[in-house]
């Protein structure tokens, strides 16, 4: 069984992430930022998504889709909304 040798330096680092996906970083913004404003709505919400709580004041409501131009490109944003009252990020 042959094993992949570790990289350590930074521009075989920077050869496994172009190698990987042409557009990684993109999706790791994306995961990122969807997982802070999911975070975010729970708090509003009082309560984690799915969650069955006595202490919730809203519940989830679906997504909105909305563009988000960055350096790394246009992102299609999942941004949570909520059934009273709103959430903005």
């Amino acid at each position: 069984m042959a094993v992949r040798p570790t990289v350590t330096d930074a521009e075989g680092f920077g050869k496994e992430l172009v190698a990987a996906s042409p557009d990684l970083l993109g999706s790791m913004v994306k995961a990122f930022a969807e997982a802070l404003m999911g975070a975010e709505a729970d708090g509003v919400c009082g309560a984690e998504y799915g969650e069955i709580s006595p202490d919730r004041t809203n519940r989830r409501n679906g997504y909105r889709m909305r563009e988000w131009d960055t350096r790394a490109g246009t992102i299609d944003l999942a941004i949570p909304k909520l059934r009273s009252g709103s959430y903005f990020p």
